[in-house]
């Protein structure tokens, strides 16, 4: 299946988190590889993003995706540069980027976990961790000359993934870092809505620097449950915070609205931690939903 609506430029991939979560190891656990692929092809997507039971060598993976007609969008790197320098950070990210880099992949999401609360996940999120101004500074200048360094070294551009629980989770603490850094960056449609604000504003204000973009929808009155009981994060995904586009309270006009009057070029992935044994996150049916849906919109 061909997507049609889509600008020239434009493609609509899906993240694996659908079939198998990252960091909770029950939810999909037993859910075969080959069937999120199959799964993934049959919906209509272009690509797919890393997962946790996927290969990591090309000469593995390749085949796998290729057997389905599936590109590699993208892959998360657990970024440490609150804590360590650019050197580090380079040597640690070197065995991924050279696998999205030898797999055609041009952008890499930076995932950042570094100044966590320990076990961040699972405590409150009102216990997260913040930046001061120095701190901020500092990590802008790091991860301007880790973009720099890493499209040199691997031609891969950087898309920065503001994170709940994970330093920048606020309107205001995002725009604090990349405002400094002017580096690429990841528009997340759910975290942004779960973190107090609208996407919307990230693509007003640096629009010339969005490199990739999540299309998650958030269930807003388990949104309200999580935030008045102070619930973890990981207890927010099992509760069904989070779903596909459709299935929630948020609006993706928007990021039509984006894609034709800037000329975005680059993916569109449908994301969602979810339990794929709850009857609403059945993984194949919720991805053809979110599919139609973000289709429809153009």
């Amino acid at each position: 299946m061909t997507i049609t609506n889509l600008p020239d430029g434009v493609r609509l991939a899906v993240a694996p988190l659908s079939w198998t979560n990252d960091v909770l190891q029950d939810l999909g656990g037993d859910i075969p590889l080959e069937t999120c692929l199959a799964e993934a092809a049959e919906n209509g997507y272009a690509g797919i993003e890393l997962g946790r039971k996927f290969p990591r060598d090309a000469d593995t993976l390749k085949p796998l995706l290729d057997a389905k007609g599936l590109a590699l969008a993208s892959g998360w790197h657990s970024g440490f540069l609150t804590e360590r320098d650019v050197a580090d950070e380079m040597a640690d990210v070197a065995p991924h980027a050279e696998l999205l880099s030898a797999l055609g992949v041009e952008v890499m999401v930076y995932g950042p976990v570094g100044t966590m609360a320990a076990g961040a996940l699972d405590v409150p999120m009102s216990r997260r961790l913040t930046l001061d101004g120095d701190q901020a500074a500092t990590y802008a200048d790091r991860l301007k000359e880790f973009e720099m360094r890493l499209y040199a070294d691997y031609g891969l551009k950087l898309a920065y993934h503001h994170h709940l629980m994970m330093v920048l989770e606020t309107f205001d603490e995002v725009c604090k870092v990349i405002d400094h850094a002017q580096c690429g960056l990841l528009v997340d449609t759910g975290h942004a809505y779960a973190g107090g604000f609208g996407y919307d504003k990230l693509f007003e204000r640096f629009g010339d620097l969005v490199r990739h973009i999540h299309l998650k929808d958030v269930r807003t009155d388990r949104l309200e449950e999580v935030r008045a009981k102070d619930r973890s994060f990981n207890d927010a995904v099992r509760a069904g915070m989070f779903t596909v586009p459709g299935d929630g309270g948020l609006d993706f006009a928007p990021v039509a609205d984006f894609v034709r009057q800037l000329g975005y070029q680059g993916w569109l992935v449908i994301e969602a931690e979810q339990d794929p044994s709850r009857e609403e996150a059945a993984p194949k049916a919720a991805t053809k939903r979110a599919y139609d849906h973000i289709n429809s919109l153009f």
